[in-house]
């Protein structure tokens, strides 16, 4: 039996969250370019501009674990990008790659032989492996919520911002009505927001701070 692939979006609170990198991090990468959002809008000022696709959430996985983890500078993932560049915008999660001396280090199918991206030269010890099951986990875990929570909308510290939010997730109520402002109906905001149920959105909108 084949296995389920997760598909959704998901917001820059929800990615942060996954993968570890800071929503500013994000931000950077954006405007630079070197990883780009697949489903953002081309207006970055609008509300919930940037979001991304499950594929992205493993990209930005592996990218954390080679900056973070590996200590693979900056500069060289760039030049790993450019050189890879023919494997498609997804290069960071259909290729398993990993890392040598804070080098990144792939299979090439020409060759058949493990080598270092940028020089060529081929490796023999290879430290480091993503694997995209464990961000499905992941995934399904962040989506699980509490029956009690539904519906609901609350304040807590040092979640977005202490700003109001639907009970249960990271969303702010602030996004919700954004999404109403600009004409989306109930539907179409649970569209963007699979995770939430009709009630929660109906509390967002419902909601008055000044109450």
């Amino acid at each position: 039996m084949a296995t389920r692939t997760t598909v959704s979006a998901f917001s820059e609170d929800q990615v942060e969250r996954l993968t570890g990198i800071s929503k500013n991090q994000l931000r950077y990468w954006d405007r630079t370019t070197f990883f780009v959002p697949s489903l953002a809008d081309e207006n970055r000022r609008r509300p919930h501009s940037r979001i991304y696709s499950f594929r992205d959430v493993v990209c930005l996985k592996v990218l954390n674990a080679l900056r973070n983890d590996a200590r693979v500078p900056l500069p060289h993932l760039r030049i790993v990008k450019e050189k890879l560049a023919h494997l498609g915008d997804d290069v960071w999660a259909k290729t398993t790659l990993y890392v040598l001396n804070r080098k990144v280090i792939f299979h090439n199918p020409e060759t058949s032989r493990k080598e270092e991206v940028v020089s060529g030269q081929g490796v023999l010890q290879i430290p480091l492996r993503v694997v995209q099951g464990n961000m499905e986990k992941a995934v399904r875990s962040l989506w699980k919520r509490n029956e009690k929570t539904i519906g609901k909308v609350q304040r807590k510290r040092g979640v977005a911002s202490s700003a109001p939010v639907i009970a249960g997730t990271r969303i702010p109520v602030d996004t919700i009505k954004a999404f109403a402002e600009a004409g989306y109906s109930v539907r179409e905001i649970r569209a963007q927001y699979p995770i939430l149920t009709e009630r929660d959105i109906r509390a967002a909108l419902a909601y008055d701070e000044a109450a």
